[in-house]
């Protein structure tokens, strides 16, 4: 039999369709399905394309520094580490135990000050948010959640984030700002179950454009497998690529994989701003 093609003209056009002029992404989906790949390829290939980038690792197990191949990926400072910067900006240095705090603090100036540069991509690492105890809403939490809102409703260039697969660090008032959402599944059971979970979260959060993105994909029982849960929502299959194996996950300026597949999302990305 012949074997079906991956990508095919209706689903391009989708794509087409859905995230033209496009400038803030967030990227979402269970752990090791690949997000975090796709998430370093859209940003290197946009970079290439001459886009300003800002490369956002809102995944409390971060590894954007390591696939990026940032030589010193230990030195990044999470921003929720940042504690006294924090305390000041939140107007919480000297409250003691005072539950009152400002909830839109100044982060202006953190992106220049605790991001770094490689291969034409701005990094910056959140870091692990602090669980909610009865509905509280913690200090650390509303700097980070206010520099998230900074970049996608002030920032001119193009946001990329790696989400988390609960996407917490995504609230109502920053999911309006969201150009698209990305979510990324693979052919397992677990992974279809988080896509679900994530489809019901993005409805929640009215982020209206969401594409799914089925990764990892080997032959046609992988693809008929996704086509059946999620009917025509994957609007691409990306094949399992042996060649990332190969180089232990790391992508570089150089390297050409996931270039095929990230042009058929980003070209559109082109004509925004």
């Amino acid at each position: 039999m012949k074997e079906k093609p991956l990508t095919n003209s209706r689903q391009f056009d989708k794509i087409k369709t859905v995230i033209s002029k496009t400038s803030k992404i967030a990227v979402t989906g269970k752990g090791g399905a690949g997000k975090s790949t796709i998430s370093a390829s859209l940003s290197i290939f946009l970079s290439k394309k001459g886009k300003d980038v800002w490369l956002i690792d809102c995944d409390p197990d971060a590894n954007l520094a390591t696939i990026l191949g940032y030589p010193y990926p230990d030195k990044l400072q999470p921003i929720v580490e940042l504690k006294e910067i924090i305390q000041e900006r939140t107007l919480t240095k000297n409250s003691g135990s005072v539950p009152f705090f400002k909830m839109n603090p100044d982060v202006s100036d953190i992106p220049e000050k605790f991001s770094v540069e490689h291969n034409g991509v701005h990094l910056m690492l959140m870091g692990k948010m602090k669980p909610a105890k009865g509905g509280c809403f913690c200090p650390e939490n509303a700097f980070v959640k206010s520099l998230i809102s900074h970049l996608l409703l002030k920032e001119n260039e193009v946001v990329i984030m790696d989400m988390e697969a609960g996407i917490e660090h995504l609230s109502r008032g920053t999911a309006s700002a969201v150009d698209v959402m990305l979510i990324i599944t693979e052919p397992s059971f677990s992974s279809i179950e988080t896509t679900k979970r994530i489809l019901t979260l993005a409805k929640q959060l009215n982020i209206k454009k969401v594409l799914l993105i089925a990764n990892k994909i080997h032959n046609d029982r992988d693809r008929d497998f996704i086509t059946n849960k999620f009917s025509e929502n994957i609007v691409l299959f990306i094949p399992y690529n042996t060649e990332l194996e190969k180089n232990r996950g790391v992508i570089d300026s150089d390297n050409k994989i996931l270039d095929k597949e990230m042009e058929k999302i980003i070209s559109y990305l082109e004509e925004n701003k």
